[in-house]
């Protein structure tokens, strides 16, 4: 094979493109609502702020973006450079679930997640986990809404916005993508995927796609592994009908990676690790914090023209999942407690020595979710009228049991089954957490979206969501059921208007709500104790916030900006607390808070193949009341919201050239604090994400065959990147009313290592 002497000249021009500014996409979201703008100039490569007219913040990524990323990357890292996206993972390739994403300060349990319009999210604490999703080969499109969600959205918890993944659609043509990774870390990765192309002359095509991610673990002892399947089936007929059904299967072992106290990171720094060999009594034995986890997705998008003027448009969806978050920690044969009954006989405890014993401590889940969102739309006159109704029924198991190890320190059972699980003597299940909850959600919308001139609408609408609990705590002691039912109404309005081809003013207010999670339903017991107490009377949050933009779109220049505010009652947190010794994830209700500040992002194509980025965000926070802790009131009116970076930025570049591609992205995120008192915090910190690659079709046959190398986190700052357990105060702090309230540490996320990822891949 003989490489011309031009291609090295496009290597040297690329290279000094991409190094000149670090790439990022960004772009304003979905097909159906784009504008019939028309511009000339050098179209941006990866489609960047495509012509958008909804009247509201959006952002995207797209597959020709998403192609030249390192493939293990999940939905979170991939949206990092977007404005105000502050993205914290514990490992280079995305692969465990100890992982968060904000949005404007407002963290991954009030993002509402969507993939083909059906609901990722947790139904009990509202958590989406993105080690679970998608294959990146697969995502057509990912779109981040920083504010509003959009009124048909089947979502509860989304003040801070939705990220929406979407699939590609099944080719017209039957064929197949292999791609092959190896990486740092003894990463290893394959990904084959076969489209049916269009079956007989039925209309009907599909695809079905495996991967078989493995990667040693960045610091510290253990490795993750991850099979992933994806499928959808497509068809479209007549004017615009089309129904889908989208399939996404997961089965992973990963790693739970340990968070360390200022204190553990400043004494340890990136050796805070679990323990690489097992000794008699260690609880902190790597084996003991391996979580595995099951997940099968169904999505079921309809659109159908019922006339000129009428459509139909409905979402169904089903999850089911499976898995356990377990950790180390030690039983005794006598002085137990089930709730809070004593058991008076000794339990067995295999290995026991002196009537102790190192077990696994299991944290299990199960859940089951099933809903669909329907609604029709009128087209009359002026008027787009939109009346939907949603529906969601979800069950949770959650069960906090105990399995023995043996004396290698191996769990009996990693899955933490009730059949192999410790008992008590008269064969009951030894549980420090056992209950279910079913949750029922109901909704109805309502909007209209009026075409006052050709250049100004209109939009008002109205959403009534009910939502009810109903549980069962299986232990014994004073609490056997718990219910709780709520209901918002949430109205909102927005404006677009056109000043001309190229530019648009657009303003939105929007209401949201959220229920506090399950956890916070259900007493605890310790020691025959009641140590937390169960509660239905806590306070939903409620959220008003108002959005005034501004858009761009020019034949080399595309830009937006957006200012936005924000008042909260009843502001909920999220956090983990320890739960017997199990990271559970929890909120704190820190009471009214006011946010606002600007998102900016501008993309310049000075030449074709050749795309700068950048974006931003400025963001100012203010605690409005004191917090509540026990009988007193922590100081915190006036301090700043946790996880709330005052400035981020990121600046980019992208080139293609048809033979030569890649790409470079640097994020910079601002200090954050830790605790509502404001008395610990983490240093802000940059990375920088390098991707270059050869398209080598026409080198050996016609077919797409491209080589890229990635390199994630290439500076290798040794940092914390977030924070995942908040604290109300670190040090101690006398209360208004004269108590001493004692400080506790909160916990990190470190920021993850290096990374290098080659990847062959090849169409056939």
């Amino acid at each position: 094979m003989t490489i011309d002497a031009t291609l090295v000249g496009r290597v040297a021009l690329a290279t000094a493109m991409l190094f000149s500014t670090p790439a990022a996409v960004a772009a304003e979201s979905d097909e159906q609502e784009r504008a019939t703008i028309e511009v000339t100039g050098y179209p941006d490569p990866q489609g960047l702020l495509p012509d958008q007219i909804a009247p509201k913040a959006v952002s995207s990524i797209a597959e020709a973006f998403i192609s030249k990323q390192a493939p293990t990357l999940n939905a979170f890292q991939l949206v990092n450079l977007l404005p105000g996206a502050n993205v914290s993972s514990s490992d280079p390739y995305g692969l465990s679930a100890t992982s968060s994403l904000t949005l404007r300060g407002l963290g991954q349990d009030q993002i509402g997640v969507l993939l083909e319009g059906a609901p990722q999210n947790d139904i009990g604490y509202y958590y989406a986990y993105p080690s679970q999703f998608a294959d990146a080969e697969n995502v057509r499109q990912i779109a981040l809404a920083q504010g509003a969600a959009d009124i048909d959205a089947p979502v509860v918890a989304s003040a801070g916005g939705t990220l929406s993944l979407m699939l590609d659609d099944p080719k017209a043509e039957m064929g197949a993508l292999v791609n092959l990774s190896v990486g740092s870390y003894d990463q290893r990765r394959a990904f084959l995927r076969f489209d049916t192309g269009e079956i007989g002359s039925s209309g009907l095509k599909g695809f079905i796609s495996y991967s078989n991610n493995r990667a040693d673990n960045w610091r510290g002892a253990g490795y993750d592994k991850r099979q992933h399947i994806d499928a959808k089936l497509l068809h479209e007929w007549g004017e615009g009908n089309r129904a889908s059904l989208a399939i996404s299967y997961n089965d992973a072992i990963t790693s739970t990676y340990p968070s360390p106290t200022m204190a553990d990171w400043q004494a340890s720094g990136r050796g805070f690790n679990f323990t690489e060999r097992y000794t008699d009594g260690d609880t902190s034995y790597w084996r003991l914090y391996r979580a595995p986890f099951r997940n099968l997705y169904f999505a079921a998008p309809v659109h159908i023209q019922l006339s000129d003027r009428l459509t139909f448009d409905s979402s169904a969806y089903l999850q089911m999942g499976h898995g356990n978050s377990p950790y180390g920690t030690q039983l005794t044969t006598t002085g137990n407690f089930l709730g809070t009954e004593e058991l008076t006989q000794p339990i067995a405890l295999p290995g026991a020595v002196d009537g102790v014993a190192t077990v696994l401590g299991n944290w299990t889940g199960k859940q089951r979710r099933v809903g669909d969102v329907s609604k029709l739309t009128l087209q009359a006159g002026v008027h787009t009228i939109t009346a939907g109704l949603w529906f969601d029924y979800g069950t949770d198991r959650v069960t906090q049991s105990y399995t023995s190890i043996d004396a290698n320190g191996r769990p009996v059972d990693a899955w933490g089954y009730q059949n192999k699980a410790i008992r008590t003597a008269d064969g009951r299940l030894l549980a420090y957490e056992n209950q279910r909850t079913v949750t029922v959600t109901k909704g109805f919308f309502l909007a209209d979206s009026i075409a006052v001139t050709p250049r100004l609408g209109i939009d008002v609408g109205f959403k009534g969501v009910s939502l009810l609990r109903n549980g069962r705590n299986y232990l014994p002691g004073p609490q056997s059921t718990v219910h709780v039912d709520s209901f918002a109404a949430l109205p909102r309005a927005a404006v677009h208007y056109q000043l001309n081809d190229r530019q648009q003013l657009f303003a939105n207010i929007t209401t949201s709500f959220r229920t506090p999670n399950e956890f916070a339903l259900y007493n605890s017991y310790y020691g025959g104790e009641l140590v937390s107490q169960g509660t239905d009377a806590l306070k939903n949050e409620y959220s008003v916030s108002q959005e005034l933009g501004y858009r761009y779109i020019g034949p080399s220049l595309s830009f937006s900006l957006t200012g936005f505010h924000y008042h909260f009652r009843n502001r909920q947190v999220a956090t983990v607390v320890n739960s017997g010794g199990a990271l559970v994830n929890s909120t704190i209700n820190s009471g009214s808070q006011t946010s606002y500040g600007l998102d900016g992002e501008i993309d310049y194509r000075p030449a074709k193949g050749f795309s700068l980025y950048a974006s931003g965000e400025y963001l100012h926070t203010r605690l409005n009341d004191d917090l509540l802790l026990g009988g007193d009131l922590l100081p915190t009116k006036g301090k700043r919201a946790v996880a709330s970076p005052r400035f981020q930025f990121a600046v980019g570049s992208t080139y293609d050239d048809g033979r030569l591609f890649g790409s470079t992205a640097l994020k910079y995120v601002g200090r954050q604090y830790a605790t509502f008192m404001n008395d610990e915090s983490i240093k802000g910190y940059a990375t920088l994400d390098l991707a270059i690659g050869l398209h080598l079709a026409g080198l050996i046959d016609k077919q797409r065959t491209d080589l890229r190398l990635n390199a994630i986190n290439v500076t290798n700052p040794r940092v914390l990147s977030g924070i995942q357990t908040i604290s109300s105060n670190a040090q101690d702090v006398i209360g208004r009313n004269g108590t001493l309230i004692a400080g506790s540490a909160p916990g990190y996320y470190v920021g993850s290592g290096r990374a290098f990822v080659a990847t062959l891949s090849r169409a056939f």
